[in-house]
Protein backbone atom coordinates (compact mmCIF):
# COMPACT_ATOMS: atom_id res chain seq x y z
CA UNK A 1 0.00 0.00 0.00
CA UNK A 2 1.26 3.23 -0.95
CA UNK A 3 2.44 5.81 1.79
CA UNK A 4 -0.39 8.82 0.86
CA UNK A 5 0.88 12.26 1.13
CA UNK A 6 -2.13 14.08 0.55
CA UNK A 7 -5.85 12.71 0.09
CA UNK A 8 -8.65 14.78 -1.16
CA UNK A 9 -12.34 14.13 -1.14
CA UNK A 10 -14.25 15.75 -3.64
CA UNK A 11 -18.23 16.16 -3.84
CA UNK A 12 -20.02 16.98 -7.45
CA UNK A 13 -22.99 18.35 -5.02
CA UNK A 14 -26.31 20.25 -7.47
CA UNK A 15 -26.03 23.98 -4.86
CA UNK A 16 -22.39 23.54 -4.55
CA UNK A 17 -19.22 21.30 -5.27
CA UNK A 18 -17.08 20.89 -2.51
CA UNK A 19 -13.39 19.94 -1.96
CA UNK A 20 -11.74 18.55 1.20
CA UNK A 21 -8.16 17.88 1.36
CA UNK A 22 -6.38 16.01 4.01
CA UNK A 23 -2.96 15.51 5.22
CA UNK A 24 -2.79 11.93 5.36
CA UNK A 25 1.05 11.44 6.41
CA UNK A 26 -1.02 12.01 9.96
CA UNK A 27 -2.93 9.22 11.62
CA UNK A 28 -6.10 11.22 12.39
CA UNK A 29 -5.87 13.06 8.81
CA UNK A 30 -6.73 16.38 9.64
CA UNK A 31 -8.08 18.72 7.39
CA UNK A 32 -6.21 21.28 5.67
CA UNK A 33 -8.25 22.61 3.39
CA UNK A 34 -11.74 23.09 2.32
CA UNK A 35 -12.92 24.75 -1.12
CA UNK A 36 -16.65 25.08 -1.86
CA UNK A 37 -16.37 26.01 -5.63
CA UNK A 38 -19.66 27.49 -7.42
CA UNK A 39 -20.59 25.52 -10.60
CA UNK A 40 -19.14 27.91 -13.47
CA UNK A 41 -15.75 28.09 -11.60
CA UNK A 42 -12.76 25.19 -12.42
CA UNK A 43 -11.62 23.40 -9.38
CA UNK A 44 -8.60 25.01 -8.07
CA UNK A 45 -5.82 23.46 -9.73
CA UNK A 46 -3.36 23.26 -7.38
CA UNK A 47 -5.26 21.48 -4.99
CA UNK A 48 -6.16 18.26 -7.51
CA UNK A 49 -3.80 18.35 -10.13
CA UNK A 50 -0.70 15.93 -10.10
CA UNK A 51 2.58 17.20 -11.22
CA UNK A 52 5.96 15.96 -10.56
CA UNK A 53 5.87 16.55 -6.36
CA UNK A 54 3.83 13.32 -6.93
CA UNK A 55 6.54 11.02 -6.97
CA UNK A 56 7.90 11.98 -3.66
CA UNK A 57 4.34 13.09 -2.42
CA UNK A 58 1.10 10.65 -3.31
CA UNK A 59 -1.89 12.67 -3.94
CA UNK A 60 -5.11 10.31 -3.95
CA UNK A 61 -7.99 11.78 -5.48
CA UNK A 62 -11.47 10.28 -3.90
CA UNK A 63 -14.86 11.38 -5.48
CA UNK A 64 -18.05 10.94 -3.79
CA UNK A 65 -20.44 8.52 -6.38
CA UNK A 66 -23.87 9.86 -6.78
CA UNK A 67 -26.51 7.31 -5.13
CA UNK A 68 -28.94 7.84 -8.36
CA UNK A 69 -27.67 4.38 -9.78
CA UNK A 70 -26.04 2.75 -7.21
CA UNK A 71 -27.04 -0.57 -5.42
CA UNK A 72 -26.47 -2.12 -1.88
CA UNK A 73 -26.55 -5.72 -0.99
CA UNK A 74 -26.08 -7.42 2.32
CA UNK A 75 -24.48 -11.21 2.11
CA UNK A 76 -22.72 -12.74 4.75
CA UNK A 77 -20.31 -15.77 3.50
CA UNK A 78 -17.95 -17.62 5.53
CA UNK A 79 -14.72 -16.06 6.49
CA UNK A 80 -11.31 -16.66 3.87
CA UNK A 81 -9.21 -14.05 2.56
CA UNK A 82 -10.25 -10.79 0.52
CA UNK A 83 -9.20 -12.63 -2.34
CA UNK A 84 -11.52 -15.73 -1.68
CA UNK A 85 -14.26 -13.43 -0.37
CA UNK A 86 -14.19 -11.37 -4.02
CA UNK A 87 -14.37 -14.81 -5.69
CA UNK A 88 -17.85 -15.89 -3.46
CA UNK A 89 -19.14 -12.82 -4.23
CA UNK A 90 -18.30 -13.04 -8.38
CA UNK A 91 -19.93 -16.26 -7.98
CA UNK A 92 -23.28 -14.92 -7.26
CA UNK A 93 -23.00 -11.54 -8.61
CA UNK A 94 -25.60 -12.37 -11.03
CA UNK A 95 -28.24 -13.20 -8.21
CA UNK A 96 -27.22 -9.68 -6.68
CA UNK A 97 -27.02 -7.71 -9.54
CA UNK A 98 -30.35 -6.15 -10.14
CA UNK A 99 -29.50 -5.26 -14.07
CA UNK A 100 -27.22 -7.47 -16.11
CA UNK A 101 -23.13 -8.03 -15.11
CA UNK A 102 -22.27 -6.77 -18.15
CA UNK A 103 -23.72 -3.64 -17.10
CA UNK A 104 -22.41 -2.93 -13.93
CA UNK A 105 -19.05 -2.19 -11.98
CA UNK A 106 -18.97 -3.36 -8.39
CA UNK A 107 -17.18 -3.79 -5.37
CA UNK A 108 -17.26 -5.00 -1.39
CA UNK A 109 -16.73 -3.93 1.57
CA UNK A 110 -16.64 -5.73 4.85
CA UNK A 111 -18.24 -5.11 8.23
CA UNK A 112 -16.61 -7.61 10.46
CA UNK A 113 -17.58 -11.46 10.97
CA UNK A 114 -21.09 -12.31 12.45
CA UNK A 115 -21.14 -14.21 16.08
CA UNK A 116 -21.80 -17.56 15.40
CA UNK A 117 -25.99 -18.91 16.76
CA UNK A 118 -26.18 -21.77 18.71
CA UNK A 119 -29.04 -24.12 17.23
CA UNK A 120 -30.31 -26.20 19.50
CA UNK A 121 -29.59 -29.84 19.30
CA UNK A 122 -26.92 -28.90 16.95
CA UNK A 123 -23.43 -28.22 17.19
CA UNK A 124 -22.65 -24.05 17.18
CA UNK A 125 -22.45 -22.77 13.29
CA UNK A 126 -19.59 -21.03 12.38
CA UNK A 127 -19.39 -17.45 12.24
CA UNK A 128 -19.83 -15.58 9.04
CA UNK A 129 -18.93 -12.37 7.51
CA UNK A 130 -20.82 -9.34 6.69
CA UNK A 131 -20.09 -8.14 2.92
CA UNK A 132 -21.56 -5.33 1.59
CA UNK A 133 -21.84 -5.13 -2.17
CA UNK A 134 -21.61 -2.32 -3.63
CA UNK A 135 -23.10 -1.87 -7.58
CA UNK A 136 -23.20 0.85 -10.25
CA UNK A 137 -24.17 1.34 -13.70
CA UNK A 138 -21.82 1.43 -15.79
CA UNK A 139 -22.82 3.24 -18.34
CA UNK A 140 -23.91 6.16 -15.07
CA UNK A 141 -20.31 5.84 -14.16
CA UNK A 142 -18.79 6.56 -17.59
CA UNK A 143 -20.93 9.51 -17.34
CA UNK A 144 -19.76 11.02 -13.92
CA UNK A 145 -16.13 10.71 -14.86
CA UNK A 146 -16.56 12.55 -18.07
CA UNK A 147 -17.80 15.52 -16.04
CA UNK A 148 -15.13 15.20 -13.55
CA UNK A 149 -12.83 15.22 -16.20
CA UNK A 150 -14.44 18.24 -17.80
CA UNK A 151 -14.07 19.84 -14.24
CA UNK A 152 -10.21 18.91 -14.22
CA UNK A 153 -10.32 16.33 -11.50
CA UNK A 154 -9.26 12.62 -12.46
CA UNK A 155 -10.04 10.23 -9.62
CA UNK A 156 -8.60 7.55 -8.16
CA UNK A 157 -11.04 5.81 -6.48
CA UNK A 158 -15.07 6.52 -6.40
CA UNK A 159 -16.50 5.64 -2.90
CA UNK A 160 -19.89 5.64 -1.59
CA UNK A 161 -20.63 7.93 1.43
CA UNK A 162 -23.61 6.64 2.46
CA UNK A 163 -21.35 3.70 3.10
CA UNK A 164 -18.95 5.68 5.37
CA UNK A 165 -22.43 7.13 6.85
CA UNK A 166 -23.59 3.37 7.72
CA UNK A 167 -19.91 2.74 9.45
CA UNK A 168 -19.93 5.87 11.72
CA UNK A 169 -23.79 5.08 13.50
CA UNK A 170 -23.38 2.97 16.64
CA UNK A 171 -25.97 0.51 16.44
CA UNK A 172 -27.96 -0.74 19.69
CA UNK A 173 -30.58 -2.77 19.46
CA UNK A 174 -32.61 -4.58 16.63
CA UNK A 175 -34.56 -2.34 14.47
CA UNK A 176 -34.24 0.42 11.17
CA UNK A 177 -31.90 2.77 10.77
CA UNK A 178 -32.76 5.37 8.40
CA UNK A 179 -30.60 8.09 6.73
CA UNK A 180 -32.22 10.78 4.64
CA UNK A 181 -28.74 12.28 4.07
CA UNK A 182 -26.82 9.80 2.92
CA UNK A 183 -27.57 9.33 -0.90
CA UNK A 184 -27.59 12.93 -1.40
CA UNK A 185 -30.71 13.41 -3.05
CA UNK A 186 -33.52 14.71 -1.77
CA UNK A 187 -36.45 12.79 -0.53
CA UNK A 188 -34.53 9.67 -0.90
CA UNK A 189 -33.02 8.04 2.25
CA UNK A 190 -30.79 4.90 2.91
CA UNK A 191 -32.20 2.27 5.32
CA UNK A 192 -30.33 -0.26 7.15
CA UNK A 193 -31.81 -3.27 9.33
CA UNK A 194 -30.08 -4.39 12.07
CA UNK A 195 -30.67 -7.59 14.14
CA UNK A 196 -28.51 -8.98 16.50
CA UNK A 197 -25.70 -7.05 15.85
CA UNK A 198 -25.57 -7.81 12.54
CA UNK A 199 -26.18 -5.61 9.13
CA UNK A 200 -28.78 -7.44 7.47
CA UNK A 201 -29.92 -5.82 5.11
CA UNK A 202 -29.70 -2.37 3.06
CA UNK A 203 -32.03 -0.44 1.26
CA UNK A 204 -33.16 3.23 -0.56
CA UNK A 205 -36.38 4.68 0.05
CA UNK A 206 -38.15 7.59 -1.59
CA UNK A 207 -40.83 9.66 -0.20
CA UNK A 208 -42.83 11.52 -3.24
CA UNK A 209 -43.10 15.36 -3.31
CA UNK A 210 -46.42 15.31 -3.38
CA UNK A 211 -49.40 12.98 -2.67
CA UNK A 212 -49.90 10.49 0.12
CA UNK A 213 -46.51 10.66 1.80
CA UNK A 214 -47.30 8.58 4.80
CA UNK A 215 -49.00 5.84 2.52
CA UNK A 216 -45.66 5.63 0.41
CA UNK A 217 -43.15 5.53 2.90
CA UNK A 218 -45.70 2.58 4.72
CA UNK A 219 -45.75 0.45 2.04
CA UNK A 220 -41.99 0.96 0.82
CA UNK A 221 -40.80 -0.68 4.81
CA UNK A 222 -43.70 -3.09 5.15
CA UNK A 223 -42.50 -4.79 1.59
CA UNK A 224 -38.81 -4.80 3.61
CA UNK A 225 -40.04 -5.85 6.50
CA UNK A 226 -41.82 -8.79 4.41
CA UNK A 227 -38.67 -9.60 2.75
CA UNK A 228 -37.08 -9.90 6.24
CA UNK A 229 -39.66 -12.16 7.67
CA UNK A 230 -39.25 -14.22 4.79
CA UNK A 231 -35.55 -14.13 5.18
CA UNK A 232 -35.94 -15.23 8.85
CA UNK A 233 -33.90 -12.45 10.69
CA UNK A 234 -36.53 -10.25 11.14
CA UNK A 235 -37.51 -12.17 14.33
CA UNK A 236 -39.08 -9.21 16.43
CA UNK A 237 -40.67 -6.28 16.10
CA UNK A 238 -37.96 -3.26 14.54
CA UNK A 239 -37.20 -0.25 16.85
CA UNK A 240 -36.91 3.06 14.02
CA UNK A 241 -34.27 5.59 14.32
CA UNK A 242 -33.71 8.27 12.31
CA UNK A 243 -30.38 9.89 11.38
CA UNK A 244 -31.18 13.03 9.86
CA UNK A 245 -29.96 16.77 10.81
CA UNK A 246 -32.32 19.02 11.74
CA UNK A 247 -33.74 19.85 8.70
CA UNK A 248 -34.43 16.68 7.17
CA UNK A 249 -35.78 15.32 10.88
CA UNK A 250 -38.55 18.12 10.62
CA UNK A 251 -39.05 16.58 6.87
CA UNK A 252 -39.46 13.12 7.95
CA UNK A 253 -40.19 12.35 11.27
CA UNK A 254 -43.49 13.44 11.14
CA UNK A 255 -44.22 10.65 7.79
CA UNK A 256 -41.93 8.14 9.41
CA UNK A 257 -43.63 8.10 12.82
CA UNK A 258 -47.43 7.98 11.17
CA UNK A 259 -46.05 5.11 8.24
CA UNK A 260 -44.84 3.21 11.43
CA UNK A 261 -47.27 3.56 13.98
CA UNK A 262 -44.25 3.59 16.60
CA UNK A 263 -41.92 6.33 18.26
CA UNK A 264 -39.26 7.09 16.11
CA UNK A 265 -35.64 7.81 17.87
CA UNK A 266 -34.13 10.55 16.38
CA UNK A 267 -29.85 11.51 16.05
CA UNK A 268 -27.70 13.60 14.35
CA UNK A 269 -25.50 12.27 11.71
CA UNK A 270 -22.21 12.82 11.31
CA UNK A 271 -21.01 16.48 9.45
CA UNK A 272 -19.82 16.58 5.67
CA UNK A 273 -16.44 16.81 6.82
CA UNK A 274 -16.02 14.23 8.97
CA UNK A 275 -17.72 11.97 6.53
CA UNK A 276 -15.02 12.80 4.38
CA UNK A 277 -12.35 12.45 6.66
CA UNK A 278 -14.09 8.76 6.95
CA UNK A 279 -14.12 7.80 3.39
CA UNK A 280 -10.35 9.58 3.00
CA UNK A 281 -9.12 7.09 5.60
CA UNK A 282 -10.83 4.19 4.05
CA UNK A 283 -9.56 5.24 0.83
CA UNK A 284 -5.92 5.28 1.96
CA UNK A 285 -6.04 1.94 3.47
CA UNK A 286 -8.53 -0.02 1.17
CA UNK A 287 -7.23 -2.30 -1.31
CA UNK A 288 -6.64 -1.63 -5.24
CA UNK A 289 -9.31 -4.11 -6.12
CA UNK A 290 -12.24 -2.10 -3.73
CA UNK A 291 -12.43 0.38 -6.48
CA UNK A 292 -15.73 1.31 -8.66
CA UNK A 293 -13.81 2.70 -10.75
CA UNK A 294 -13.36 1.24 -13.86
CA UNK A 295 -9.93 -0.57 -14.82
CA UNK A 296 -9.67 1.43 -17.92
CA UNK A 297 -9.98 4.76 -16.79
CA UNK A 298 -6.81 3.73 -13.89
CA UNK A 299 -4.47 2.87 -16.83
CA UNK A 300 -5.65 5.72 -18.87
CA UNK A 301 -5.19 8.19 -16.44
CA UNK A 302 -2.07 7.20 -15.02
CA UNK A 303 -0.84 6.87 -19.18
CA UNK A 304 -1.89 10.68 -19.15
CA UNK A 305 -0.14 11.59 -15.66
CA UNK A 306 3.33 10.16 -17.52
CA UNK A 307 2.54 11.81 -20.75
CA UNK A 308 1.99 15.29 -18.67
CA UNK A 309 5.37 14.62 -17.04
CA UNK A 310 7.53 13.60 -20.15
CA UNK A 311 5.81 17.17 -21.54
CA UNK A 312 6.64 19.30 -19.10
CA UNK A 313 10.19 17.95 -18.68
CA UNK A 314 10.90 18.82 -22.52
CA UNK A 315 9.54 22.47 -21.94
CA UNK A 316 11.77 23.17 -19.09
CA UNK A 317 15.07 21.97 -21.20
CA UNK A 318 13.36 23.49 -23.77
CA UNK A 319 13.32 26.47 -21.74
CA UNK A 320 17.09 26.02 -20.24
CA UNK A 321 18.43 25.52 -24.07
CA UNK A 322 16.42 28.74 -25.24
CA UNK A 323 17.88 30.72 -21.96
CA UNK A 324 21.60 29.03 -23.12
CA UNK A 325 20.93 30.49 -26.68
CA UNK A 326 20.34 33.79 -25.31
CA UNK A 327 22.97 34.14 -23.39
CA UNK A 328 25.53 32.87 -26.21
CA UNK A 329 24.24 35.64 -28.65
CA UNK A 330 24.64 38.11 -26.46
CA UNK A 331 28.12 37.36 -25.06
CA UNK A 332 28.80 37.35 -28.87
CA UNK A 333 27.14 40.76 -29.39
CA UNK A 334 29.76 41.67 -26.19
CA UNK A 335 32.78 40.50 -27.86
CA UNK A 336 32.10 41.57 -31.29
CA UNK A 337 31.24 44.94 -29.96
CA UNK A 338 34.63 44.53 -28.02
CA UNK A 339 36.48 43.63 -31.35
CA UNK A 340 35.29 46.37 -32.96
CA UNK A 341 36.08 48.69 -29.95
CA UNK A 342 40.34 47.74 -30.48
CA UNK A 343 39.66 48.01 -34.46
CA UNK A 344 38.71 51.78 -33.85
CA UNK A 345 41.48 52.34 -31.43
CA UNK A 346 44.36 50.94 -33.95
CA UNK A 347 42.46 52.71 -36.75
CA UNK A 348 43.45 56.23 -34.53
CA UNK A 349 46.22 55.13 -33.10
CA UNK A 350 49.64 57.30 -34.18
CA UNK A 351 52.08 56.79 -31.04
CA UNK A 352 55.01 55.16 -31.55
CA UNK A 353 56.12 52.07 -33.62
CA UNK A 354 56.78 49.54 -30.70
CA UNK A 355 53.31 50.54 -29.72
CA UNK A 356 51.81 50.60 -33.28
CA UNK A 357 53.21 47.06 -34.25
CA UNK A 358 51.93 45.60 -30.18
CA UNK A 359 48.57 46.79 -31.42
CA UNK A 360 48.87 45.71 -34.57
CA UNK A 361 49.65 42.20 -33.31
CA UNK A 362 46.65 42.35 -30.81
CA UNK A 363 44.75 42.75 -33.64
CA UNK A 364 45.29 40.09 -36.17
CA UNK A 365 44.70 37.68 -32.75
CA UNK A 366 41.45 38.89 -32.54
CA UNK A 367 41.05 39.43 -36.17
CA UNK A 368 42.35 35.44 -36.72
CA UNK A 369 39.64 34.24 -34.30
CA UNK A 370 37.31 36.58 -36.07
CA UNK A 371 38.10 34.45 -39.39
CA UNK A 372 37.94 31.25 -37.57
CA UNK A 373 34.49 31.81 -36.21
CA UNK A 374 33.29 32.49 -39.45
CA UNK A 375 35.05 29.34 -41.03
CA UNK A 376 33.77 27.59 -38.66
CA UNK A 377 29.98 29.19 -39.64
CA UNK A 378 30.94 29.11 -43.66
CA UNK A 379 31.65 25.07 -43.03
CA UNK A 380 28.38 24.44 -41.24
CA UNK A 381 26.30 26.19 -43.89
CA UNK A 382 27.92 24.16 -46.66
CA UNK A 383 27.56 20.81 -44.96
CA UNK A 384 23.93 22.32 -44.31
CA UNK A 385 23.00 22.96 -47.59
CA UNK A 386 24.51 19.80 -49.23
CA UNK A 387 23.64 16.79 -46.61
CA UNK A 388 21.31 14.30 -48.74
CA UNK A 389 18.34 13.73 -47.15
CA UNK A 390 18.93 10.01 -46.97
CA UNK A 391 22.25 10.31 -44.82
CA UNK A 392 22.59 11.10 -41.22
CA UNK A 393 25.42 13.42 -39.93
CA UNK A 394 26.29 11.41 -36.49
CA UNK A 395 29.83 14.04 -35.63
CA UNK A 396 31.36 16.92 -37.11
CA UNK A 397 34.51 18.78 -35.87
CA UNK A 398 36.76 21.70 -36.57
CA UNK A 399 40.14 21.27 -36.14
CA UNK A 400 43.13 23.65 -35.53
CA UNK A 401 41.17 25.98 -38.02
CA UNK A 402 42.18 23.61 -40.59
CA UNK A 403 40.84 20.58 -40.82
CA UNK A 404 36.69 19.38 -41.07
CA UNK A 405 36.14 15.65 -40.36
CA UNK A 406 33.06 14.55 -40.93
CA UNK A 407 31.14 11.24 -39.79
CA UNK A 408 27.54 9.20 -40.34
CA UNK A 409 25.77 6.65 -41.59
CA UNK A 410 23.49 6.11 -44.25
CA UNK A 411 21.21 2.90 -45.97
CA UNK A 412 23.48 0.88 -48.23
CA UNK A 413 21.74 1.79 -51.53
CA UNK A 414 22.21 5.35 -50.89
CA UNK A 415 26.49 5.25 -50.63
CA UNK A 416 26.35 7.25 -54.05
CA UNK A 417 24.46 10.17 -53.03
CA UNK A 418 27.18 10.45 -49.60
CA UNK A 419 29.51 10.12 -52.46
CA UNK A 420 28.19 13.49 -54.23
CA UNK A 421 28.01 15.05 -51.34
CA UNK A 422 31.85 14.75 -50.56
CA UNK A 423 32.78 15.57 -54.05
CA UNK A 424 29.90 19.02 -53.83
CA UNK A 425 31.80 19.81 -50.72
CA UNK A 426 35.09 19.82 -52.11
CA UNK A 427 33.91 22.01 -54.75
CA UNK A 428 32.63 24.44 -52.17
CA UNK A 429 32.96 28.34 -52.43
CA UNK A 430 32.59 31.59 -50.22
CA UNK A 431 32.60 34.71 -51.99
CA UNK A 432 33.72 33.19 -55.31
CA UNK A 433 36.97 31.48 -53.50
CA UNK A 434 36.97 28.15 -52.80
CA UNK A 435 36.52 26.81 -49.39
CA UNK A 436 38.58 23.79 -49.38
CA UNK A 437 41.84 22.14 -51.19
CA UNK A 438 40.41 19.84 -53.63
CA UNK A 439 43.11 17.54 -52.90
CA UNK A 440 43.67 18.01 -49.22
CA UNK A 441 42.15 15.78 -46.67
CA UNK A 442 41.53 12.00 -45.96
CA UNK A 443 39.70 10.36 -48.99
CA UNK A 444 36.20 9.22 -48.67
CA UNK A 445 36.03 5.15 -46.73
CA UNK A 446 33.06 3.24 -45.55
CA UNK A 447 32.21 0.28 -43.76
CA UNK A 448 29.34 -2.01 -43.44
CA UNK A 449 27.16 -2.06 -39.98
CA UNK A 450 25.43 -5.34 -39.17
CA UNK A 451 22.43 -6.53 -40.55
CA UNK A 452 23.46 -5.01 -43.84
CA UNK A 453 21.16 -2.59 -44.48
CA UNK A 454 23.33 0.66 -43.13
CA UNK A 455 26.81 1.71 -44.21
CA UNK A 456 28.86 4.30 -41.86
CA UNK A 457 30.86 6.73 -43.45
CA UNK A 458 33.82 8.98 -42.78
CA UNK A 459 35.69 11.91 -45.00
CA UNK A 460 37.79 14.89 -43.76
CA UNK A 461 38.60 17.99 -45.99
CA UNK A 462 41.30 20.68 -45.78
CA UNK A 463 40.29 23.91 -45.13
CA UNK A 464 42.10 26.61 -47.61
CA UNK A 465 42.87 29.48 -45.13
CA UNK A 466 44.87 32.31 -45.24
CA UNK A 467 49.03 31.76 -45.23
CA UNK A 468 50.31 32.06 -41.87
CA UNK A 469 47.39 30.61 -40.27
Amino acid sequence: MARWHTCNVYHDAPDARRLWQFDARKKDFPLTREHSVPADQQLPGGAVEKSWSMLWQPKLNVAWLPSESVFLRVAHLPPGSFAETLSMVELQLEKLSPIPVGQVVWTIQLLGETPPKPVEGEATAAGLQTVVVILAERKMVEEFLGKLEGQGFLADRLELRAFDQLQATSIAGNGAWIYPGATGTHGTALVAWWYDGVLQNVNFVSMPATGDRTAALKEQLAQMAWAGELEGWLTSPPEWHLVADEASAIEWESPLRQAVGQPVQTSMPVSEAELAALTAKRATRADAQTNLLPQEFVVRYRSQFIDRLWLRGLMAVGSVYLVAVLIYFATLSVQSYRVSKVEDQVAGLSQTYTNTVRLKELYQVLKVRQDLKFAALDCWKAVAERLPDSAQLDSLSFQDGRKLALAGTAPADKVGEVLDFNSSLRKATVNGEPLFHSAGGDAFSSRTIPPGNTVGWNFSLELKRVEGL
